[in-house]
């Protein structure tokens, strides 16, 4: 896998797929990697070149400082695609990496032509989640990954994708092998997330809004505020299925976003 000197420390990256076609730059979520996305990179490999980074403080790449605000990692992925000659690309963001898209929207709309945001919420945080990040950030450099996987790790999917033994090991792994240091640096970033409430009307690219049905975090009524405030944004919701619907559902959340690719003609 491609290694990058980004801002000052080593970002690990796939860079898959076909030259000279439409890019898609997956962003992943918290507490995962970069891994997250093998559920979708077989099936859109075929038709476009994909850019999946492991954001900093996760998977492969180097941590930097004790908190990592979200628009830290878009200013990474945004010299990262400078150094690999990208104007343009498709950005999909799942949970945290959807807030991390539209802070990427933010700062250079010019560089993306749509947005794919699931699982995530455009609002920032109140007063008692803010406070409720820091002790996490604290509690997971105190106990550990693994054991704040093992507390967690329910809350992530839906009752009925339990049973799916390969899935679950993968998100088992992925979660409690994640650095504590660049978990908590998170946390504290994300404590003061900026409100993307108010710049949503704004958005004229194509839009896709993705939900799991029993999405435990950021539930569809989350899902169904940004979709009534970008213009012509389209919603999917996916059944059975909870924060993880490109894991749980995999042939679904492909199928949505393929149907989104082709008729955006992207």
């Amino acid at each position: 896998m491609p290694v990058a000197n980004i801002r000052g420390i080593k970002l690990t990256y796939d860079d898959l797929g076909k030259e000279n076609t439409n890019v898609i730059v997956f962003v992943h979520g918290h507490p995962f990697n970069r891994s997250m996305w093998k559920y979708q990179s077989g099936y859109f490999s075929t038709t476009h070149r994909l850019i999946i980074p492991d954001l900093r403080g996760y998977g492969e790449s180097e941590c930097a400082g004790p908190k990592t605000l979200l628009d830290e990692m878009a200013l990474d992925i945004s010299h990262l695609l400078d150094e690999l000659h990208i104007d343009q690309a498709v950005f999909c963001g799942l949970s945290m990496g959807g807030q991390i898209v539209l802070d990427f929207y933010r700062l250079f709309p010019g560089k993306v032509k749509a947005m794919i945001i699931a699982d995530s919420d455009a609002r920032a945080e109140t007063p008692e989640s803010y406070s409720r990040r820091l002790q996490l950030a604290e509690t997971i450099l105190r106990d550990g990954m693994k054991q704040h996987t093992d507390l967690t790790l329910h809350q992530y999917i839906a009752g009925t994708s339990r049973t799916q033994a390969a899935m679950v090991a993968h998100l088992y792994e992925m979660m409690s092998t994640t650095r504590a240091e660049g978990a908590a640096a998170a946390h504290r970033g994300r404590a003061e997330r900026r409100d993307h409430l108010p710049i949503l009307p704004s958005i004229r690219i194509p839009t896709l809004i993705i939900v799991g049905e029993d999405d435990y975090f950021t539930p569809l009524p989350v899902a169904s505020l940004m979709k009534g405030a970008i213009p012509n944004a389209d919603l999917v919701c996916i059944p059975a299925c909870g924060h993880l619907p490109n894991m749980e559902a995999p042939e679904l959340f492909n199928q949505a976003l393929h149907s989104f690719l082709k008729r955006n003609s992207l």
